[in-house]
């Protein structure tokens, strides 16, 4: 039952906000209350907001009401900053803008833009944002704003603090201030001349207080988001210069930052890393301590553990895996990048570098490198230790990163007493790696909270952490990932009394009714630290290692619809919890209701959120699964479909027919109004019909062996291409098929059809809805027909449909040979033809396989020698058509290129990708034609 003042709240609220947009679905509130840390509050409503204006009415209406309210971005940040078990506040997709400013000196950001995507934005003027932290492909500008996040390039000095150039905030009052704009600097001064006032008094103050501005200086010389940024009362005496610098890192507690303008930093084109393992922890940090003092851009430190947790990945130098095999439990390894603005440069860094190296004699290196895949292996080596350790934990278990900071000059002193820490409180799986110029560094290691002794342990262990860190060592307990729940009772023991009452009337001034974040940051719970603990109930083996991180929500096409695969995990972690313990019974069958659409119905299974997860899940996979759960008699019907696959397809091309016939005498207004009540009528069983819809392809006819001399490839067309011709308005009205042969034959080759050609299917279709056996028989039989076919695997395959392709490399098991059709344009037939690029744009969709496959350089390649100017779109990384999906589910389509429209410039009228019924979805939401490859290549080459 929700309690009155929230049911009162959202009366108020439906005022101005869609409902659609005000959750209250407590299965929907689990998902969207999910965070990276190990924490879980349940919110008592979600809100995802549109505009400013809602933010404010928002605001306005919490503040009147005294309800608490907690901001969301990407919900990455660890510590625990981002839950609410009261009004969360998240943004839609339109919180996305960005300007370009002084030719890449700076640029203006919505707090929705992930990081990443602002570097790209900047990549051509060769800048980007300061701040690098490692989650920059996931997390969102607003977080990395509100957390003060860096990284392991930005140090201490180009961080937001140090970068900020300007920014927008609304107060808890709902009162906007734009710290760039001088009218409203104004009216704030006089509408807030109390708080501005405050301010004074309390940067006087502290800036009087000899000891306590000492204090903070030496504490920001290192790494530290440890409470709010005090160095703001030290560095600055204009109270608005002081406001926007105590936003940076305040984890939304004084207020809600709307936009930011950052002054952009150089984007190194000449770059080199290199590997260095030394003797011991020991010289590992005096050889730090003698790099800090250089221009080197990155020296990530990883003690002896965390080389052994690497030792057997793929790709890794041999020697770490034979110090292990040596016995040796003392190296550890420096990992140095070095950035520079010319060859010149960088080589004259790179030998004096490796002099200062060699004074402390590394016992095995790998030289600086300027390849770039050396580069990304050597990185690869530092990225996988977090996985490593996530991967290996007991199922039911967290993993956990803690950041402190230590002085460079006290680092192998500090090492050491934090692995004796880990030795006393039983973490023996637990490493440290970090980012050892600014002192910083991380350890990783697994924690249960399924016991109250474990808690205890936790407990203990965290006690004697924050002595060691912030006492002993007058270090940062939180250098880079937020103070949070996690920290916040321990802010007054590092930054004693004084500093401590500074934060509270920092707190005190912008929110006095701690209404903003309560319990974050400032919490006087000492125990806060070890309450709402998060479960990890064990669900499924094919989950249960997702550490609920959102690294793979920014390319789930469902993300903007219903649920991501992070929280589809969350979801059913906790409905399988329920099962087993049976003591919620109605709690459960709700959840059951919500995820069959929200989890199981629209989720696209495409597999890209694999690519993401640090530990490797495909929650597309549980999906597949739990699809499996059928009714003997729809197993029946799959398998019959199976065996009368010719019979199924020439049905399915009978009713392209019949909706083509039916659109001519009905028009399109009306055919969509009838199939759009059919379909709902039906239950979503009969599909959507879309003016997009293709015609029924013509018969293929079988090309002719005329010249046993010619090169061979044998010709796979997908079901959807042999039985989907084009749409009714296209600009070439020939099948994909005949597309295919003649070019095919205008490169050179001989063409060969499979026999039985019309009964063939990779059995993706039947993958996808989870009927395993028989997607097993359908592959065995194509695999035996592509077999005799190709003469034995002597014959390339070219299949039409990159999903089929995927499918088919995936599942047969003879050594066949199989393209989709960029990399077979890319290999066999651009070498064989005459090319003329042309001038008109085209739009260019690589889709989710052909994404996962790693073909996206080669996709882009043939495109651009086929045209002078493609289109790339910003933020789709997958359609969300899923096979038959863009019919019986269209929403999810049109949620995943819901950005797409408007990313097509004028002038252009077609576009590219290599699935049918991908192009499908994308002709309908761009407004232009989309359609395979191969008729773009077609159209521009030419025999020698």
């Amino acid at each position: 039952m929700m309690q009155p003042a929230y049911a009162n709240l959202i009366e108020q609220l439906r005022q101005k906000i869609d409902e659609k947009r005000i959750v209250t679905d407590p299965t929907l509130m689990l998902a969207y209350g999910t965070d990276a840390s190990f924490y879980r509050l349940l919110p008592q409503l979600v809100l995802q907001l549109d505009t400013l204006d809602e933010v404010i009415f928002v605001i306005k209406t919490c503040y009147e009401r005294q309800i608490p309210m907690t901001f969301r971005a990407a919900g990455t940040s660890l510590s625990g900053q981002a839950q609410s078990d009261s009004v969360l506040i998240t943004l839609t997709r339109r919180w996305r803008d960005y300007k370009v400013l002084n030719d890449g000196a700076q640029i203006w950001l919505q707090p929705g833009l992930i990081g990443a995507e602002a570097n790209t934005i900047l990549a051509p003027f060769g800048r980007k944002i300061g701040p690098d932290p490692g989650s920059i492909n996931s997390c969102k500008i607003g977080g990395i704003v509100a957390n003060n996040a860096s990284g392991m390039c930005c140090g201490t000095s180009q961080n937001s603090y140090r970068t900020i150039a300007g920014m927008t905030v609304v107060l808890a009052d709902g009162t906007l201030l734009n710290t760039l704009d001088i009218n409203s600097i104004a009216a704030f001064k006089k509408s807030h001349s109390k708080m501005v006032s405050e301010l004074k008094l309390l940067v006087s103050e502290c800036q009087a207080n000899r000891v306590l501005t000492d204090k903070i200086r030496h504490k920001y010389r290192l790494k530290n988001t440890t409470g709010y940024s005090l160095n703001a009362l030290v560095d600055f005496d204009d109270p608005i210069d002081v406001l926007q610098h105590l936003f940076i890192g305040s984890e939304g507690t004084l207020g809600f930052i709307a936009d930011v303008t950052y002054n952009t930093v150089v984007n190194h084109a000449f770059k080199a890393s290199g590997l260095f393992v030394f003797s011991d922890i020991e010289q590992t940090c005096l050889a730090v301590s003698q790099l800090s003092k250089t221009r080197v851009a990155a020296v990530e430190l990883m003690d002896n553990r965390s080389l052994a947790s690497v030792a057997e990945k793929p790709g890794m130098p041999r020697f770490i895996a034979q110090l292990g095999l040596d016995g040796n439990t003392e190296a550890a390894a420096l990992l140095i990048e070095l950035h520079a603005e010319d060859e010149h440069d960088l080589q004259l860094q790179s030998d004096g570098i490796q002099q200062i190296i060699n004074v402390f004699s590394p016992i095995e290196q790998v030289d600086f490198s300027r390849d770039p895949h050396v580069c990304e292996q050597l990185w690869g080596i530092r990225k996988e230790l977090f996985p490593a350790v996530g991967a290996v934990r007991e199922s039911g278990t967290t993993v956990i990163i803690e950041d402190v900071a230590f002085p460079i000059a006290q680092l192998a002193p500090a090492v050491r007493d934090l692995q004796t820490l880990f030795v006393k409180f039983e973490y023996h799986e637990a490493i440290i790696f970090g980012h050892a110029l600014a002192g910083n560094l991380h350890f990783v290691f697994t924690q249960a909270f399924d016991t109250q002794a474990e808690i205890e342990r936790y407990s203990a262990f965290m006690d004697a952490v924050a002595q060691l860190v912030s006492v002993d060592y007058q270090g940062s307990l939180k250098a880079e990932h937020g103070t949070g729940r996690n920290m916040a009772p321990f802010i007054e023991l590092e930054w004693g009394y004084e500093g401590y009452q500074l934060m509270l009337a920092i707190k005190g001034i912008f929110d006095s009714g701690s209404i903003l974040n309560p319990g974050v940051i400032i919490n006087a719970d000492k125990k806060a630290h070890i309450k709402n603990l998060k479960a990890m109930p064990v669900a499924d083996e094919l989950i249960d290692k997702c550490v609920e991180c959102g690294f793979c929500e920014p390319v789930c096409p469902s993300r903007n619809l219903s649920l991501t695969p992070r929280q589809r995990n969350t979801v059913f972690r906790e409905i399988s919890r329920l099962r087993r313990s049976n003591d919620d019974p109605a709690r459960l069958a709700a959840m059951e209701k919500t995820y069959r659409y929200y989890g199981l119905d629209t989720c696209a299974g495409t597999g890209l959120c694999a690519e993401r997860c640090p530990v490797g899940i495909n929650t597309g996979d549980l999906v597949r699964k739990l699809r499996q759960n059928h009714t003997p008699k729809a197993k029946k019907i799959a398998s019959w479909t199976g065996a009368h696959f010719a019979t199924v397809t020439a049905s399915a091309k009978a009713g392209l027919i019949v909706a083509s016939q039916m659109h001519k005498v009905l028009g399109t207004d009306k055919m969509l109004k009838l199939t759009h009540k059919a379909y709902q009528l039906s239950g979503h069983k009969i599909p959507q019909w879309t003016p997009h819809l293709p015609l029924a392809a013509t018969k293929i006819t079988p090309p002719i062996i005329s010249n046993i001399t010619k090169e061979r490839v044998v010709y796979f067309p997908s079901c959807a291409a042999r039985n989907m011709g084009v749409e009714a308005q296209a600009k070439d009205m020939r099948p994909l098929t005949e597309v295919t042969i003649s070019l095919l034959e205008k490169a050179g080759y001989e063409v060969i059809l499979p026999e039985d050609l019309d009964n063939q299917c990779c059995g993706m279709p039947y993958i996808s809805k989870g009927f395993p056996e028989t997607a097993q028989v359908k592959a065995h039989q194509l695999e035996n027909v592509l077999w005799e076919a190709s003469l034995q695997g002597q014959y390339p395959i070219l299949m039409d449909t990159s999903p089929c392709a995927s499918t088919s490399k995936q599942y047969l098991r003879k050594e066949l040979t199989i393209y989709e059709p960029f990399k077979f344009v890319a290999d066999f037939v651009l070498p064989r033809l005459k090319i003329i690029p042309q001038a008109d744009p085209v739009m260019l969709h690589i889709t989710c396989t052909s994404r996962r496959e790693g073909l996206a350089p080669i996709i882009e390649r043939v495109t651009k020698a086929c045209a002078m100017q493609v289109i790339i779109p910003d933020d789709i990384t997958c359609c969300g058509f899923a096979g038959d999906k863009g019919f019986t589910k269209p929403e999810l389509n049109a949620s995943a290129l819901a950005p797409l429209k408007a990313q097509v410039p004028a002038g252009c009228s077609e576009g590219y990708s290599n699935s049918r019924t991908c192009e499908i979805g994308l002709s309908e939401h761009s407004g232009i034609e989309y359609r395979s490859i191969l008729y773009l290549v077609d159209k521009v080459s030419y025999r020698y």
